[in-house]
């Protein structure tokens, strides 16, 4: 169990949560100018399995995984503070690359096959985060589940797609 962080004031925890919405919809931003780009041109023309989501719930969704992350990450610091947090910091930053990386080669670059490959280190990555920030804050870890459960069907959904096309 790592000890606990110094106290923090209300402004640095504040500015913290800020810093930690900012990061996690940084990249949301930036994997979405890669999805939006594409969705209605190349991804509207491929094959798709019946079950696959209608467009308009993937940024809702979206949207509520990044501030579950953000939140999840902001405890992490708030518990246990950068220096005693650093490696489950690290962590949480490789997964969110690798996040970011699936919409670029996904939709950017339109390669499903080599998006499927990326996808499984994302889910990997994942779980790894979840299983260090249960060190330093159950809480924390539990907020990343959901984001495991549909990084999970979206694996499942990405390896449909490139199999069907």
């Amino acid at each position: 169990m790592t000890p606990d962080a110094p106290q923090k004031s209300t402004a640095t925890l504040l500015v913290g949560l800020i810093v930690s919405i900012v990061v996690c919809f940084s990249a949301a931003a930036i994997g979405g100018f890669a999805t939006t780009s594409s969705i209605e041109g190349w991804y509207a023309g491929i094959n798709k399995p019946t079950w696959n989501p209608p467009n308009w719930i993937f940024g809702p969704v979206w949207s509520t995984l990044y501030l579950m992350m953000a939140v999840s990450v902001w405890l992490v610091w708030k518990k246990s503070g950068l220096a005693n947090a650093k490696f489950a910091l690290v962590i949480f930053a490789i997964q969110l690359v690798l996040n970011l990386l699936w919409s670029l080669i996904f939709f950017g670059m339109q390669q499903p096959g080599w998006a499927f490959a990326e996808v499984i280190l994302l889910w990997v990555s994942i779980v790894m985060t979840i299983a260090v920030f249960f060190r330093h804050s159950k809480l924390a870890a539990y907020l990343l589940v959901p984001y495991l459960l549909w990084v999970s069907f979206a694996s499942f959904l990405n390896y449909t797609i490139w199999s069907m096309n």
